[in-house]
């Protein structure tokens, strides 16, 4: 992953979602999203639960088709063209379905001559994220993806992504049920594919985790995005990013006499 396929310059524009929007009956989860992610940066969608993160980034990614608005990726219309964008996209949804009845190795190789890779890059690039992804054990004692753990299935997706070395990743919740020292390994393997011109987009429930990895965030509150740009700009003069977001999207502290019983 030293250099990224179909790669774009630094800085330029590789996913733009612009004016998305998405109703539920009379509930609106998306209203008028727009941001733009530039290339070779870690980008951070926060908010709380309900905010409207993954429903943007289904729609940003072709999983779910908006109300309005559009979403580009390395410049082609996602649902225009869905087709040749998911050729630039590595995608980890939310509640991630995969075929189960297979070995962890099984399913890259499945996954990647469905994408029109040549078996010798697939079986190649495989056996490497295997490894690196530490799974090479399981795949060898036969364990199907049906009897990994979440923590493993988050792996796994993530290797799915990365297998056709795509310019773009967009990664719903990657750490979550993640061990401490996978968690370690995914880092390197982000900001190696960042210092390599890839562009990445995590949503993100914990603060602290999109302050240490991304260098640019956007907060997300009931379907509008309340702020967004580098890590400093977002801050402002807050000293963390915990304290802008609680700032913006407001928060109540517990009352003192709430489950005095415990």
């Amino acid at each position: 992953m030293n250099a990224i396929e179909n790669s774009t310059d630094p800085g330029k524009p590789v996913l733009e979602l612009d004016g998305l929007s998405k109703m539920f009956k009379d509930n609106i989860a998306v209203d008028n999203v727009s941001l733009t992610i530039p290339a070779g940066s870690m980008t951070g969608l926060v908010g709380p639960n309900g905010a409207g993160k993954t429903t943007s980034l289904s729609m940003a990614v072709g999983m779910l088709r908006p109300d309005a608005g559009t979403a580009r990726v390395c410049g082609v219309d996602v649902w225009d063209n869905p087709t040749e964008a998911k050729k630039h996209l590595g995608v980890l949804p939310d509640g991630l379905a995969l075929p189960e009845r297979l070995t962890g190795s099984e399913l890259l190789t499945y996954w990647g001559l469905l994408r029109g890779m040549d078996r010798a890059t697939v079986d190649s690039r495989a056996k490497e994220l295997m490894r690196v992804l530490e799974l090479e054990e399981a795949d060898e004692s036969g364990t199907l993806v049906i009897e990994y753990s979440t923590g493993m299935r988050k792996k796994i997706g993530l290797a799915t992504a990365l297998l056709h070395r795509p310019p773009v990743l967009v990664l719903d919740e990657p750490y979550e049920a993640v061990d401490p020292v996978s968690a370690r390994v995914l880092t390197k393997i982000l900001r190696r594919f960042t210092a390599g011109g890839g562009s990445v987009v995590i949503s993100s429930h914990v603060m602290a985790l999109v302050e240490q990895l991304c260098d640019r965030v956007g907060i997300i509150s009931n379907g509008v995005v309340l702020a967004d740009g580098t890590l400093d700009e977002v801050r402002g003069e807050h000293d963390c990013l915990e304290d802008t977001f609680i700032s913006l999207v407001g928060g109540r502290d517990m009352d003192e006499e709430a489950l005095a019983w415990l």
